[in-house]
């Protein structure tokens, strides 16, 4: 598995989509073996659903499985039902818990996420806490949503994500709109349900049938707005909770959106500084290089270039090669042989770093539903302007990134026609009478800035900040021993560093 792959696939908050001082108490804990006790009761209606005992099989290595059964509509308990797919690594040495994990997305896949452990965790964590990974409600591998098949999610983000003439606007309004239709036609059922409000409710479902009086929970970008929000809906059931790469609950739509493009367009600054020190294909300094770059996707946007499966390479597709490295410097490399070989005339390997961006498969298949599911969280997770005003709204978001805006805004269009109307607003997280949740927040990460961390630790009552001072997209397990240590060491005590901790 590639490192940007393994990068994409623990944590991804994807561009095209604009989608999220301690008390010492959880150092209380005890280790919890045995059915956990309720401590914010459900109603006597879900009460089914909490008494569940989960039926584990092995399915490999020191991996078992299971099926959580949870309600489709939670408003709605005794009518359909749907099954959430579970895997745990059992402790190998004095159990605490249960660590839930969540990789991102809204779509990455827990079970795949959870599957790498070994890679994942230190083997002091292992040691202590069942490692347990979820497809949350319609990813995966519980009950997805498919809205269209492979060759029509190849046609859909190659579609051109910034439209600079009349023709190329409506071609993209109108696979929006059937992208949106397609949607709300296969999975009418199911996509009113998908918000993460629903899905932090499966979350405590899991946790009681875990044997857990308290949630243990590593999320991860996107993950961090469903650990947020599962701490404002079960504040007195939170243990220990960390949140890296942190989603703002307070902004909406187009202020996400922007900043995004904002930390993606730093972020290709200080690709292109390194490349420059290192026998840089756009030039030798970052005016001519920028300048290189900037000549390369206008003359994409015109005539695309060959790749050797077929496809030819667009500006819309290399734009998503270039975005996928920014997640992780140690991939820049990559991205620098890639835009060699593209000025070449040569597409294959920009393209390929838009498919792993994606899961595409070199068969043509996608590995994860990802794509689908990131609209149908995010389009009713905050509402979205109609599309009559995304012309409007297009100078501050190229004011905000000129490479990259256009294609954040336009990339939510699908949300403006999206058949479900959104359920829940923008606003701060109240979570009052939770232990010390740790927020962790990369200085320079492109797709969750920094500021949404501090702002989410300081909405938290007892959010405790730690810092990474590097580049990327989220920072445990990704190379920083200082962060590592820092995150275990909470996990196993329930102590967390002092709040505003800097690892560099």
């Amino acid at each position: 598995m590639s490192v940007v792959r393994r990068r994409l696939g623990a944590a991804l908050t994807a561009v095209l989509t604009a989608a999220l001082a301690g008390t010492g108490l959880a150092a209380c804990d005890s280790p919890s073996g045995s059915q956990g006790k309720l401590r914010s009761t459900p109603s006597a209606e879900l009460g089914r659903f909490y008494e569940q005992q989960l039926r584990w099989s092995a399915c490999g290595g020191r991996f078992e499985c299971a099926k959580l059964e949870v309600p489709l509509d939670y408003a709605a308990p005794q009518g359909k039902t749907i099954r959430i797919s579970v895997v745990r690594r059992p402790a190998t040495g004095k159990r605490i818990g249960s660590l839930i994990l969540n990789p991102g997305g809204p779509g990455g896949s827990g079970i795949t996420y959870a599957m790498s452990a070994a890679l994942t965790f230190s083997q002091a964590v292992r040691d202590r806490f069942d490692i347990v990974g979820f497809d949350p409600r319609g990813v995966d591998a519980s009950s997805p949503i498919r809205c269209v098949g492979d060759a029509g999610l190849d046609r859909f983000v190659a579609m051109d994500a910034s439209p600079d003439s009349r023709a190329e606007a409506v071609q993209l309004d109108q696979a929006s709109r059937q992208f949106a239709v397609a949607c709300g036609q296969r999975a009418a059922d199911l996509l009113p349900h998908l918000s993460t409000r629903d899905i932090a409710r499966d979350m405590d479902v899991l946790r009681v049938a875990l044997g857990d009086d308290r949630l243990y929970y590593l999320g991860k970008s996107w993950g961090t707005f469903l650990g947020a929000t599962y701490a404002e809906l079960f504040p007195r059931n939170v243990g220990r909770m960390v949140l890296d790469g942190a989603v703002d609950p307070k902004l909406g739509t187009d202020d996400i959106g922007r900043a995004q493009a904002r930390g993606f367009e730093r972020e290709l600054a200080n690709f292109i500084d390194f490349c420059v020190r290192s026998d840089c294909p756009l030039g030798d300094d970052r005016r001519a290089a920028f300048r290189r770059l900037d000549q390369l996707l206008a003359s994409l946007d015109r005539i695309p270039i060959p790749t050797a499966d077929g496809r030819r390479l667009n500006q819309t597709l290399a734009l998503y090669g270039i975005t996928a490295p920014l997640y992780d410097d140690s991939t820049w490399p990559a991205l620098r042989d890639a835009l060699a070989s593209a000025l070449a005339g040569d597409g294959t390997d920009l393209l390929r770093l838009a498919d792993e961006y994606f899961s595409r498969d070199p068969d043509g298949r996608y590995r994860h539903n990802i794509i689908q599911v990131l609209y149908a969280v995010n389009c009713i997770d905050r509402p979205v302007a109609p599309a009559s005003s995304f012309p409007a709204l297009e100078p501050s978001y190229r004011a905000a990134s000129p490479r990259f805006g256009p294609a954040v805004l336009w990339g939510n269009l699908p949300c403006a026609y999206w058949p479900v109307k959104a359920v829940d607003r923008p606003h701060a997280i109240s979570a009052p009478g939770t232990p010390p949740i740790l927020v962790v927040g990369t200085r320079n990460d492109p797709a969750t800035p920094y500021a949404w961390a501090v702002s989410l630790a300081d909405q938290l009552p007892h959010g405790v900040l730690l810092t990474y001072e590097g580049d990327g997209h989220t920072a445990y397990n990704m190379g920083n021993q200082c962060i590592d240590q820092a995150v275990d060491s909470y996990l196993i005590t329930g102590r967390p560093p002092a709040d505003g901790t800097r690892c560099e």
